[in-house]
Protein backbone atom coordinates (compact mmCIF):
# COMPACT_ATOMS: atom_id res chain seq x y z
CA UNK A 1 0.00 0.00 0.00
CA UNK A 2 1.03 3.45 -0.85
CA UNK A 3 1.65 5.80 1.95
CA UNK A 4 0.16 8.77 0.21
CA UNK A 5 -2.60 8.54 -2.41
CA UNK A 6 -1.86 10.07 -5.90
CA UNK A 7 -5.79 8.99 -7.12
CA UNK A 8 -8.83 7.93 -5.10
CA UNK A 9 -7.95 4.95 -7.68
CA UNK A 10 -5.38 3.74 -5.31
CA UNK A 11 -5.56 2.42 -1.79
CA UNK A 12 -3.60 4.64 0.71
CA UNK A 13 -3.36 7.23 2.90
CA UNK A 14 -5.65 10.36 2.77
CA UNK A 15 -7.15 12.89 5.21
CA UNK A 16 -10.85 13.15 5.68
CA UNK A 17 -13.16 15.92 7.48
CA UNK A 18 -16.54 13.97 8.77
CA UNK A 19 -18.93 16.44 11.50
CA UNK A 20 -18.75 15.77 15.12
CA UNK A 21 -21.49 13.20 16.76
CA UNK A 22 -22.06 15.21 19.32
CA UNK A 23 -19.87 18.70 18.85
CA UNK A 24 -21.26 19.18 15.23
CA UNK A 25 -17.71 20.44 14.86
CA UNK A 26 -15.27 19.76 11.45
CA UNK A 27 -12.64 16.48 12.24
CA UNK A 28 -9.92 16.33 9.95
CA UNK A 29 -7.99 13.17 10.78
CA UNK A 30 -5.54 10.77 8.76
CA UNK A 31 -6.40 7.89 7.80
CA UNK A 32 -6.06 4.59 5.64
CA UNK A 33 -8.30 3.70 3.04
CA UNK A 34 -8.57 0.95 0.65
CA UNK A 35 -10.16 0.91 -2.86
CA UNK A 36 -10.89 -3.05 -4.02
CA UNK A 37 -13.24 -4.25 -6.62
CA UNK A 38 -14.05 -0.43 -7.55
CA UNK A 39 -15.34 0.07 -4.04
CA UNK A 40 -13.81 2.10 -0.98
CA UNK A 41 -13.80 1.27 2.65
CA UNK A 42 -12.25 2.92 5.45
CA UNK A 43 -11.51 0.15 8.34
CA UNK A 44 -9.63 -0.63 11.56
CA UNK A 45 -8.18 -2.70 14.26
CA UNK A 46 -10.76 -4.43 16.18
CA UNK A 47 -11.21 -3.55 19.72
CA UNK A 48 -11.48 0.06 20.39
CA UNK A 49 -14.15 2.83 19.31
CA UNK A 50 -13.54 5.36 16.55
CA UNK A 51 -14.53 8.74 17.02
CA UNK A 52 -14.17 8.85 12.89
CA UNK A 53 -16.59 6.21 12.83
CA UNK A 54 -19.53 7.42 15.54
CA UNK A 55 -19.09 10.91 13.47
CA UNK A 56 -19.93 9.02 10.12
CA UNK A 57 -22.96 6.94 11.47
CA UNK A 58 -24.44 10.23 12.87
CA UNK A 59 -23.32 12.44 9.94
CA UNK A 60 -22.58 9.95 6.83
CA UNK A 61 -21.31 13.36 4.16
CA UNK A 62 -18.15 14.14 4.99
CA UNK A 63 -14.74 14.99 2.64
CA UNK A 64 -12.05 12.93 1.37
CA UNK A 65 -8.65 14.94 0.79
CA UNK A 66 -6.11 13.39 -1.44
CA UNK A 67 -2.50 13.97 -0.80
CA UNK A 68 0.07 13.75 -3.35
CA UNK A 69 1.17 15.68 -6.58
CA UNK A 70 -2.74 16.60 -6.85
CA UNK A 71 -4.20 17.38 -3.96
CA UNK A 72 -7.88 17.37 -3.76
CA UNK A 73 -10.98 17.69 -1.56
CA UNK A 74 -13.84 14.95 -2.76
CA UNK A 75 -17.20 15.14 -1.25
CA UNK A 76 -18.02 11.41 0.22
CA UNK A 77 -20.85 9.90 1.73
CA UNK A 78 -20.44 6.69 4.08
CA UNK A 79 -22.27 3.61 4.59
CA UNK A 80 -21.60 1.56 8.10
CA UNK A 81 -21.56 -1.99 7.22
CA UNK A 82 -23.22 -3.66 9.40
CA UNK A 83 -24.67 -7.08 8.16
CA UNK A 84 -23.09 -9.61 9.46
CA UNK A 85 -22.70 -11.50 6.46
CA UNK A 86 -21.67 -8.81 4.09
CA UNK A 87 -18.90 -7.10 6.86
CA UNK A 88 -17.15 -11.41 6.94
CA UNK A 89 -17.16 -10.74 3.05
CA UNK A 90 -15.36 -7.67 2.52
CA UNK A 91 -13.12 -8.07 5.15
CA UNK A 92 -12.03 -11.19 4.22
CA UNK A 93 -11.18 -9.59 1.13
CA UNK A 94 -9.49 -6.81 2.78
CA UNK A 95 -7.71 -8.81 5.22
CA UNK A 96 -6.27 -10.88 1.95
CA UNK A 97 -6.11 -8.85 -1.17
CA UNK A 98 -5.73 -5.61 0.83
CA UNK A 99 -3.69 -6.43 3.56
CA UNK A 100 -1.92 -9.30 2.03
CA UNK A 101 -2.95 -11.93 5.10
CA UNK A 102 -2.23 -15.99 4.05
CA UNK A 103 -6.18 -17.13 3.21
CA UNK A 104 -5.29 -19.32 6.44
CA UNK A 105 -4.40 -16.70 8.93
CA UNK A 106 -7.28 -14.29 7.54
CA UNK A 107 -10.07 -17.46 8.45
CA UNK A 108 -8.72 -17.79 11.87
CA UNK A 109 -8.68 -14.23 12.32
CA UNK A 110 -11.98 -12.95 10.69
CA UNK A 111 -14.26 -13.70 13.54
CA UNK A 112 -12.94 -11.46 15.57
CA UNK A 113 -12.58 -8.34 12.97
CA UNK A 114 -16.22 -8.89 11.73
CA UNK A 115 -17.82 -8.79 15.48
CA UNK A 116 -15.04 -5.64 16.71
CA UNK A 117 -13.26 -3.80 13.74
CA UNK A 118 -15.10 -0.73 12.20
CA UNK A 119 -16.22 -1.14 8.58
CA UNK A 120 -17.58 1.74 6.48
CA UNK A 121 -17.89 1.70 2.84
CA UNK A 122 -18.25 5.29 1.32
CA UNK A 123 -19.00 6.38 -2.40
CA UNK A 124 -17.70 9.39 -3.66
CA UNK A 125 -20.62 12.65 -4.30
Amino acid sequence: MSHFSETINDSGVVDITTTGAKSGMARRIEINFLHLDGRYFITGRPGRKRDWQANLNANPTFIVHLKGTDPQDLNAEARLITDEAERSEVLYKILVEGWGNEPAKAEHILPRWVENAPLIEFTLA
